[in-house]
């Protein structure tokens, strides 16, 4: 009924709610990323049979939902330059993969 798991060093433990409780995006994980490596690492591992979803979202092999993020993400999004965060904003509706370097070019006016 219960399963024990560890995630980048953190242990979790899942419940077998049976086949009336499927996965949705009501559940999700999000992962906060210091790098563009990072953000590709757990991209490429966690969509590797799943599907790739928009402005950083997919869903794993198992149906689970997952947001890649970086962390520099709510600085761009909310910064003091709001022209910039609209267009940091514009810039990551057409992605589905985060790439930090084109979010912060659409922030900068680049």
């Amino acid at each position: 009924m219960t399963v024990s798991f560890e995630l980048d060093g953190r242990e979790y433990v899942a419940l077998n709610g049976g086949p009336q409780f499927t996965f949705t995006e009501a559940v999700s994980f999000q992962i906060p990323c210091g790098s563009q490596a990072e953000v590709d690492r757990y991209w490429d591992a966690l969509s590797a049979g799943g599907e790739e979803g928009q402005c950083g979202w997919l869903k794993d092999r198992f149906g689970l939902s997952w947001q890649v993020v970086p962390v520099l993400l709510p600085e761009l999004l909310g910064g003091q330059d709001t022209a910039g965060a609209q267009r940091a904003m514009q810039a990551m509706l057409q992605m589905k993969k985060l790439d930090i370097a084109a979010l912060q070019r659409a922030y900068d006016g680049g």
